[in-house]
């Protein structure tokens, strides 16, 4: 892998996170790609598709901005396996070194999984809060005296289980006096624009050497 990265992000909503990949894909102010500072804020990679599974994803809109390829795929109404076999081919055929799910809420089966090294970007601890809704239930829980801090982790997806695979990076992100969910929520995709970018790089350096 000498040439830069092919990444495929599926996307459900906003897409705030894809906005972080494709941002820190872009070429510094001297044309180079790399690590800048302490922390992991470039990638040597290049989205090259755009999928979700919801037409009306404002996702879709930053990557047109961005000029990046865009598939629309409802899933409603659709047989599992076929769909992710399809989902496959899609990625397949732009030569997809990795597929990053970036707020992409549908589980993927092995119809998909068999064929593409996958990851996945979670709200929450390893372990905590599993599936949809994890900062809303991550807040009530802190309201309820249960829990003293939230967190985000990048894992990745071996198999249909529901954000359980092997972790590759995860922050934790402390409660704080006077949180609103609006704050908190803040704080947490804060960590997520830059958790996701640094267990890309991980990611990427791990496939690079193993070539």
């Amino acid at each position: 892998m000498t040439e830069p990265a092919r990444l495929v992000v599926l996307v459900s909503g906003s897409g705030t996170n894809l906005a972080a990949i494709l941002d820190a894909c872009a070429d510094t102010e001297d044309g180079s790609a790399g690590v800048v500072g302490p922390a992991v804020d470039r990638l040597d990679a290049e989205v090259v598709l755009v999928i979700s599974n919801n037409p009306d994803a404002y996702a879709l809109e930053r990557a047109t901005a961005a000029g990046v390829a865009t598939s629309v795929m409802p899933h409603q109404g659709r047989d599992r396996s076929e769909y992710d076999t399809e989902l496959a081919y899609e990625a397949k055929i732009v030569g997809a070194d990795l597929i990053v799910l970036a707020g992409w809420n549908r589980v993927l089966t092995d119809a998909f999984l068999a064929h593409h090294t996958v990851i996945n970007l979670h709200p929450a601890k390893p372990g905590a809060f599993p599936g949809l809704g994890a900062i809303d239930r991550a807040f009530e829980a802190w309201q309820r005296g249960e829990v003293t801090s939230g967190g985000v982790m990048v894992h990745y997806v071996a198999d249909e289980g529901i954000d359980n695979g092997p972790v590759i990076g995860w922050e934790e992100v402390p409660f704080e006096p006077g949180d609103s969910l609006a704050s908190f929520e803040q704080r947490v995709h804060e960590t997520e624009h830059r958790l996701l970018v640094a267990s890309i790089h991980t990611v990427l350096t791990e496939l690079r050497s193993k070539l």
